[in-house]
């Protein structure tokens, strides 16, 4: 199919950068660790200047012009920009947390396009600078929950994958959404090391799809997204661990049936389709009762875990009569 313009509305355009990652760290050997890391940002200045070594793995910096987020998280300290762009998770990169702010430089995020298919009225391709232009792009605050008990708070740049998935059309057969990854060894050289099966590949149900609070993300702090982060385009779940918030996508199919996901495939026992932020359910290996809040000083500051990370009034009544520890 051509590729398809989505219908322009005021909306942004691109400058400097911005940071955060997450994805899921795979130990060979052990059980998987889940992960889809968000990292926050807290402090002003560009991305590049808190690179490791420089600005050498970001591209040239491109701002974005936001719009205050009516959907955004009040009160919280912002997590430091320096940990956002050194404490990812993006295996196709590396497996260390240091590893994506030092190796995605070989990610090219243009050209770019997303691919629409499955139960859709008729499938087609999305140019990533139309998805920019698509909506204004709201500055969003959320806490961010790593399903290995770290967590951050982070200013995300987007608009709700709901108007998205309008300009989709999908039938009325679709129940659920998969979110495809970039698979390519070129850009990623490391990609046989990550330990699960290629593409990286995540699903969400179409009403969580569809809530308000599920964004279709773009930037970081007023920039770009930088290629560790997920970048061109990436998930934020807010109230799921971050593992759920695919990055780099490439590929978005309207199924009927529930999609096969990365982390629950490889390690059902161990991460759910769901991953709602539980504290009354722990990790086989460790408790999520309590989180390590990443901020400025060496120690982290250990918190009480929220359920749905603190968002249960926006999504608690989308499980209703749902048994949360069987549908983990």
């Amino acid at each position: 199919m051509p590729t398809q313009k989505i219908p322009a509305i005021p909306s942004s355009e691109i400058t400097p950068k911005v940071v955060f990652t997450d994805r899921r760290r795979f130990l060979a050997g052990a059980a998987a660790l889940g992960v889809g890391g968000a990292i926050a940002v807290g402090g002003a200045g560009s991305l590049a200047s808190h690179m490791p070594g420089g600005s050498s793995n970001v591209q040239a910096a491109e701002k974005l012009q936001t719009v205050p987020g009516k959907f955004t998280t009040t009160g919280e300290t912002l997590t430091p920009i320096g940990k956002v762009t050194t404490y990812n998770n993006f295996y196709e990169f590396g497996t260390d947390k240091s590893d994506p702010s030092k190796n995605a430089g070989t990610l090219r995020t243009r050209p770019w396009t997303v691919a629409v298919e499955g139960l859709v009225k008729q499938p087609r391709t999305f140019d990533i600078d139309a998805i920019l232009k698509y909506r204004p792009i709201e500055e969003r605050v959320y806490r961010f929950r790593c399903v290995e008990a770290w967590s951050m708070v982070v200013p995300w740049a987007g608009y709700s994958l709901s108007e998205f998935i309008n300009a989709c059309n999908p039938l009325p057969s679709a129940k659920y959404v998969q979110f495809l990854s970039l698979r390519d060894p070129k850009q990623m050289p490391l990609l046989g090391e990550s330990g699960f099966s290629q593409p990286y590949s995540e699903g969400l149900r179409m009403d969580e799809a569809m809530n308000p609070l599920t964004l279709l993300t773009v930037g970081l702090y007023g920039e770009v997204l930088p290629n560790q982060d997920g970048a061109p385009i990436r998930l934020i779940v807010p109230w799921k661990y971050g593992f759920k918030s695919a990055k780099s996508i490439v590929k978005v199919r309207f199924l009927a049936n529930q999609p096969p996901t990365t982390w629950n495939d490889m390690a059902p026992e161990e991460y759910g389709f769901y991953s709602n932020v539980n504290p009354s359910v722990d990790h086989p290996r460790w408790s999520q009762k309590t989180e390590r809040r990443l901020g400025s000083g060496f120690f982290p500051q250990v918190k009480q875990t929220l359920p749905f990370n603190g968002y249960a009034d926006q999504v608690a009544g989308l499980y209703a009569g749902m048994d949360l520890r069987k549908n983990f």
